[in-house]
């Protein structure tokens, strides 16, 4: 066997090694130490369609704002006929965000809260509980429940992610499903925003440091994030096949390096 057949196995081990071989992805490998990057101010969430949000009202006369809670309030009263307030925490149920962006409150009746931040509505609340004299001092604690975001495509952990504080980024979501797999694209990493009743497509690096710049680095509800292959996903049986083949290579290479040697 001459050397340029050698040369051409050679080759070939290489070129199949490339291929079998994942490339290691580094998150914004061009970071430098001792640099700073400026961080982004957090937008607030804005209420959108379909959300769930919570709202508890209290009062130093727990009774007015018994009817303004979804279960009624729990009370209890003492020997001396003294009421005082238990409320454990937001309802698991809360109000649903219907198309028209409304909720329907009690008393109240149809609040529009479609756009406005958590605290633009617990404000509103408590301005109309004060000029329709209902409440004069009232307490309004205001929470979303259904903060998730969709993880799919080349992540470990494909499905819903929970928003437990209201802050999440996208190398937290990432993690948090199991990380990338390796035929991910990290170069090109999509996300899927509801935006004013559309839907609005990004792609973002994770390799780079603009990442911390983009739109999407801190995620937001009903957000989708999509993270494409590299290359066509191989079957379990793909997958072996390729690896035997590599191994079978590398032995016939070998030996046919041990053969010219011996000669």
């Amino acid at each position: 066997m001459n050397k340029f057949t050698i040369y051409l196995l050679f080759l070939s081990v290489l070129s199949l090694s490339s291929c079998l071989v994942p490339r290691k992805v580094t998150y914004v490998n061009n970071m430098s130490v001792d640099s700073f990057y400026r961080i982004q101010r957090i937008p607030e969430l804005k209420v959108q369609k379909n959300d769930r949000i919570s709202i508890v009202v209290s009062s130093k006369t727990p009774e007015l704002a018994a009817p303004f809670n979804q279960e009624g309030g729990l009370y209890d009263v003492s020997e001396r006929g003294e009421v005082s307030s238990r409320v454990t925490g937001p309802s698991s149920k809360g109000y649903l965000v219907n198309k028209n962006g409304n909720i329907d409150f009690p008393i109240l009746g149809s609040i529009h809260v479609e756009g406005l931040t958590i605290d633009e509505i617990k404000s509103m609340l408590q301005n109309r509980l004060i000029s329709e004299k209902y409440i004069n001092e009232p307490v309004v604690s205001v929470e979303m429940i259904n903060l998730r975001v969709m993880m799919m495509g080349e992540v470990n952990g494909v499905g819903m992610l929970n928003i437990e504080d209201g802050e999440l980024n996208l190398l937290e979501a990432i993690t948090q499903s199991g990380g990338l797999t390796n035929n991910a694209e990290s170069q090109e990493i999509t996300v899927i925003r509801e935006e004013d009743g559309n839907r609005k497509m990004y792609t973002t690096n994770i390799e780079n440091t603009e990442l911390f710049n983009s739109p999407v680095f801190n995620l937001k509800q009903n957000d989708i994030v999509y993270v494409k292959p590299k290359s066509a996903v191989m079957t379990p049986r793909q997958d072996l096949s390729w690896r035997y083949i590599g191994m079978f290579t590398s032995i016939l290479a070998l030996s046919a390096s041990i053969i010219a040697i011996g000669k």
